[in-house]
């Protein structure tokens, strides 16, 4: 396939580690500078913090895009823009640590994207799993809540981060302690995730701790 790729350079290693050898692709950072219409396939890592790519995606509607979008929903993203021919977006949790996991948490708008997806998916050799359409998805709500009671727990003194994170680690066998994961998405996304899932549920879970928020706004 012929691939347009939309991220940093952070975010674009990432998803070269998850095997596109055998595809050609292309990193623009100004959608303005290609024709849609050459490629197969987008896949646009940083929808989230770009919405404005939107418009440019509703006017090509038959080239699927793989979007990063966890921040806000599909639903929102097609109320905001007018995809009146067409619905070509769907939804990857390409949040900066997430990308080459295994399986790709995906949402789709309907049963008629799922059938493109899988496609999709044979062809670039990928494993997913789908996800409702939500903001903040599955696992990046997960994620961000569980750093956010660690920055809580850190902010009381009840522990020093290192031994909050060798705690989750060993206590829970996960990969990463809450501080390192924040690390690895990035303290920035964590909040921005954070606060969307408490705007739209009111779940005093997600309520961003202020030592949390006083590290993103430095960023």
């Amino acid at each position: 396939m012929n691939i347009l790729v939309i991220g940093d350079e952070v975010r674009y290693k990432e998803l070269q580690q998850k095997g596109l050898g055998e595809h050609k692709l292309r990193r623009v950072h100004d959608l303005e500078l290609v024709t849609l219409s050459d490629f197969d396939l987008v896949i646009d890592l940083e929808l989230d913090d770009a919405l404005q790519h939107a418009v440019v995606y509703a006017k090509t509607p038959g080239v699927p895009v793989l979007a990063g979008l966890a921040k806000t929903s599909l639903a929102g993203l097609m109320h905001q823009y007018a995809f009146s021919h067409g619905f070509n977006v769907i939804a990857c949790n390409w949040l900066p640590g997430f990308i080459n996991r295994p399986l790709v948490e995906v949402a789709v708008m309907d049963e008629g994207q799922k059938t493109v997806l899988d496609n999709i998916m044979q062809q670039l050799g990928w494993q997913y799993t789908l996800v409702q359409d939500a903001v903040g998805m599955v696992t990046p709500r997960v994620v961000c809540m569980i750093i956010n009671e660690a920055y809580y727990t850190a902010e009381a003194g009840t522990a020093t981060r290192e031994d909050i994170d060798t705690a989750m680690r060993l206590g829970t066998n996960y990969p990463y302690g809450p501080f390192e994961w924040a690390s690895r998405i990035g303290i920035k996304h964590v909040y921005d995730i954070l606060t969307a899932v408490y705007e739209i549920t009111g779940d005093e879970r997600y309520r961003v701790c202020e030592l949390l928020k006083e590290e993103a706004h430095k960023q």
